[in-house]
């Protein structure tokens, strides 16, 4: 068994561990051990009985709150456990503010803490208050559009669409007495970065990773932003097969234009904005990849191996516009739509990446598309022009191996043991859960899997 997000092993007591501590009630709370070293081997503590009295009194002097300290043994040696619940409120030591992610401890600092301190107030970014912006400073065109989509998505009565603005505002959750939220300089302003730096989109054209030939920046609400920057990739960027069916001209894109439209809707939705960096759109001859900063729900991953579909917004007021438009279908479909639509265009799902900063898409255009595309001849089938065929890796072996040793480690950990992606991780385990080879068994926080024989 190893350290995982519920867990730490110290081998002696140390003040400083009042941080780790910090960082399970700032989080989904968890346990130190006291006497285990870091491999989970008990190795005792000599002062107990001394522990079992400082350490909550510490924690309740210092961190404001109050824990379990339980007292173990095994194979004659004493440790300690000490039980930290999850907080409702931020618990700082000495004025910083830690959380345990993973197996780690952060200190959260800028943005970070930013995001922090309101979610625990029960309140997101998108949501907070902004002085001097008011219904005058909306765009017109903006409301126009807004309103024209949700007449059509029939997610909002006439009733509503034909009142004031600022009802309409009320309506959409985007006000706060007499102010307008930060969600409302992103969706009815044309100026945005004027309240939000680097709220734009940012597209170029890459033959090799530093060699950009051209680029482009889409401005404006972002209801705007989504339409233009996907008419932007489809009429410049992307290279598609033209054919005729009779005297009638039709063109086969190398992507589906649904999956990618879903794939900017997503990245505008679950964007962390607080960061003053743009979205990327890289597109490659054979490629496509789009970042944005920002993640998706934190239980995403286990979520969709267990066949779920998270519906937990990075930026819910914005998120809930959009869907008031029209533009979002229903909640948590967005990455089962994409595959979807890869699938029918014959194409891979993506490949999908949140350990930089961001989240990370990358679609790959299928190889005979793509030479069809380029108007290439098509491959020669003599006897004798055979591809060398590289032996698959066998990923399911390595991860049933993994956690029939480590049951709790998460998806994330095992593709970085094994040096696959997370993606392709995901992939295996879910096909692996469906063969009946592998389970998650007990609660999504704290479970662990069990390998099927």
């Amino acid at each position: 068994m190893k350290e995982h997000q519920f867990i730490e092993w110290k081998e002696s007591w140390r003040d400083e561990y009042l941080k780790w501590i910090s960082g399970f009630a700032n989080a989904e709370g968890g346990t130190l051990v006291i006497g285990k070293n870091d491999k989970g081997a008990v190795v005792g503590v000599t002062n107990a009985k001394k522990l079992l009295e400082d350490i909550p009194n510490k924690v309740r002097d210092i961190l404001g709150i109050m824990v379990d300290v339980n007292l173990k043994k095994d194979a004659g040696k004493e440790y300690l456990e000490v039980v930290v619940e999850p907080h409702p409120y931020p618990v700082s030591y000495k004025g910083e503010y830690h959380y345990r992610s993973g197996s780690t401890k952060q200190e959260l600092k800028g943005a970070a803490l930013d995001r922090f301190l309101l979610r625990k107030h029960g309140k997101r970014w998108d949501g907070v208050p902004v002085p001097g912006f008011s219904p005058a400073d909306c765009s017109q065109a903006a409301f126009q559009l807004f309103k024209a989509k949700a007449a059509k998505s029939g997610r909002m009565s006439d009733e509503v669409l034909q009142d004031s603005e600022f009802s309409l505002l009320e309506n959409l959750q985007l006000t706060e007495g007499s102010y307008l939220k930060r969600a409302a300089t992103l969706l009815f302003n044309e100026n945005t970065e004027k309240f939000v730096g680097g709220s734009y989109i940012k597209i170029g054209f890459f033959v090799t990773n530093d060699d950009l030939r051209y680029q482009d920046e889409i401005h404006g609400n972002l209801f705007t932003q989504v339409d233009k920057t996907l008419d932007l990739l489809f009429s410049k960027y992307l290279k598609a097969h033209i054919r005729y069916e009779g005297i009638q001209r039709v063109e086969e894109f190398l992507f589906p234009r649904p999956a990618l439209r879903e794939a900017i809707l997503n990245a505008v939705v679950h964007k962390d904005y607080s960061s003053g960096v743009p979205i990327q759109i890289s597109v490659y001859e054979d490629r496509i990849v789009l970042w944005n900063p920002g993640q998706l729900p934190e239980d995403w991953t286990l979520q969709r191996l267990l066949g779920k579909h998270p519906s937990n917004p990075y930026n819910p007021l914005i998120a809930g516009a959009f869907f008031r438009a029209g533009f979002i279908e229903s909640w948590g479909r967005g990455i089962e739509k994409i595959e979807k639509e890869c699938r029918v265009h014959g194409i891979k799902p993506p490949e999908y990446d949140y350990g930089m900063s961001g989240l990370m898409l990358t679609f790959q255009a299928d190889p005979e598309h793509l030479r069809r595309a380029r108007g290439d001849e098509a491959p020669s089938t003599e006897v004798g022009g055979k591809t060398p065929v590289k032996t698959p890796v066998k990923t399911p072996v390595k991860i049933l191996q993994l956690l029939q040793e480590n049951p709790s480690m998460t998806l994330a950990e095992v593709a970085r043991e094994i040096g696959k992606s997370l993606s392709a991780v995901e992939r295996a385990s879910a096909k692996l859960v469906k063969e009946g080879r592998l389970r998650y068994v007990g609660p999504q926080k704290g479970g662990y899997w069990e390998v099927l024989p």
